[in-house]
């Protein structure tokens, strides 16, 4: 499961054991629960951490509940219901009122991968764990919104094809020169010092959370249309 702790201005939230924190209908449900939270108790100087225990950051959708439904075709309607569910959390974090840092201890695959790359920031181990998207091994097809995701994530059309036509599994050193990730790190602490400082530093500059949001949103203009948010072109806040 996960959960969500508040230090100071910031909110951390973690994928608690040691299994591979797959997405299925009770996960998804819990993490969306936790970002309405954030979103609803965010204040300027917030900032979110997005963090798991284990070997695993997440291992994307969880395959044994598709295939617990006994058929082929139950299997492909129960994989086609988390790829529904998961689409709010991609969203969730895209209008967020603040900014986002993955801190990515572990593999990150396949919807794992996509939910590390909704955040502003990712931050990586070298020592350990690999960015990994495994529909091209598996056979599965790509969602609208995860290609859309990668195309404006991603600008090097090379790393996309790598990532998604190859399922290269790209570690930490190779994810940071090819500006896959913020930085890179030899270990676990090093990765979640970084991901704090990185944090604190955003926070300290009290940006307007709703201006914040909406420059996201603007800055992604096709997945923000793919997952129905509404982009106001020009707003005026009060600084």
């Amino acid at each position: 499961m996960c959960t969500l702790e508040k230090r100071g201005n910031l909110f951390i939230l973690t994928f608690t054991g040691e299994d591979q924190h797959r997405f299925n209908p009770n996960l998804i449900g819990s993490l969306l629960s936790l970002l309405s939270q954030v979103k609803a108790e965010a204040t300027r100087g917030s900032a979110l951490i997005t963090q798991a225990q284990g070997k695993f950051f997440s291992n994307g959708f969880d395959l044994d509940w598709a295939q617990a439904a006994g058929s082929e075709q139950g299997a492909a309607e129960r994989l086609h219901h988390m790829v529904a569910l998961f689409k709010p959390v991609t969203a969730a974090l895209l209008s967020l009122p603040m900014p986002t840092v993955a801190a990515i201890t572990g593999h990150a695959a396949a919807a794992g991968f996509l939910l590390a790359l909704s955040h502003d920031y990712l931050i990586m181990r070298k020592d350990r764990g690999v960015l990994y998207m495994s529909e091209v091994d598996i056979a599965l097809t790509i969602p609208d919104y995860f290609n859309a995701l990668f195309r404006e994530k991603i600008g090097d059309a090379s790393v996309r094809r790598d990532l998604l036509l190859r399922g290269l599994k790209m570690k930490g050193d190779e994810a940071e020169k090819r500006g896959v990730v913020e930085a890179a790190y030899d270990g676990e602490a090093e990765v979640r010092e970084a991901s704090v400082r990185l944090a604190e530093n955003l926070g300290k500059r009290k940006w307007n959370g709703e201006v914040y949001a909406e420059i996201r949103k603007g800055l992604y203009p096709q997945l923000s249309a793919i997952l129905g948010l509404t982009h106001k072109a020009y707003t005026i806040a009060r600084l």
